[in-house]
């Protein structure tokens, strides 16, 4: 227990990395893959054949070799998201937004807009054809087909599936340990590379899986209560 009491802003700051690291990824693939599936289920062929491969090929790339090109392949060949130098200050210690973080939040942003770009047009196509069809009937054109009837309903109908896709995206957070990004599991394997002893190890671990156990939960809680709510609203 010892270690984890001696450590705890470490491991605070890399929680604290992961909530920032896993709200920006999660708001910015939401916002991708509503405009993926526009493009999916639109008029123009192009942009449908354009967004369906994206989504294959990005959903058959392992997020590792994502996080690896866009963290550290891309600076070396002069591809670089850090455009300002960025600190935010927390209880713990201070959050660098490195060049390293940057890459990571943009591989996460396009890998999981797949996800959510499926999720959605599973919702998209449980809502009946009939309402859009009335709506192009009194001259909505397709943009305010899809905005003001279509999206609002899919977004019901798809948000399991979408709050599964944010919870794996939670998780999907600890990949980033791998290129460098100091959050949560980065800051558990520095800690139990300095531990000695089995039992000793075994507090720091049994802390990490519990924060995510209480961070899931929380966003279970919110999508039920989301879920809740809609399903009066109709």
């Amino acid at each position: 227990m010892d270690v984890v009491v001696d450590n705890y802003q470490f491991i605070g700051i890399g929680f604290a990395a992961t909530v920032l690291l896993f709200l920006i990824s999660g708001i910015g693939a939401l916002l991708l893959g509503t405009l993926l599936v526009a493009m999916r289920v639109g008029p123009i062929a192009v942009m449908r054949r354009a967004a369906a491969t994206y989504v294959t090929l990005v959903r058959n790339t392992p997020l590792l070799l994502i996080l690896v090109f866009f963290s550290l392949a891309a600076p070396k060949i002069g591809i670089n998201f850090q455009f300002v130098k960025i600190v935010i200050s927390t209880g713990w210690g201070d959050i660098r937004m490195t060049n390293a973080f940057a890459g990571a939040t943009v591989g996460l942003i396009l890998y999981t807009a797949s996800f959510v770009c499926e999720s959605l047009r599973s919702g998209v196509n449980a809502v009946p054809v009939g309402q859009a069809e009335a709506a192009r009937a009194i001259g909505l054109p397709f943009g305010g087909v899809l905005s003001n009837v279509v999206l609002p309903q899919a977004l019901r109908a798809a948000l399991p599936p979408l709050a599964s896709t944010l919870i794996a995206l939670l998780k999907n957070t600890t990949v980033a340990a791998s290129v460098l990004v100091l959050e949560s599991a980065y800051a558990l394997k520095q800690i139990l590379d300095k531990t000695p002893g089995t039992v000793e190890k075994l507090w720091p671990i049994g802390v990490f899986i519990l924060v995510f156990v209480i961070l899931v939960e929380l966003l279970s809680f919110a999508s039920g209560r989301l879920e809740r709510r809609w399903r009066v609203a109709r």
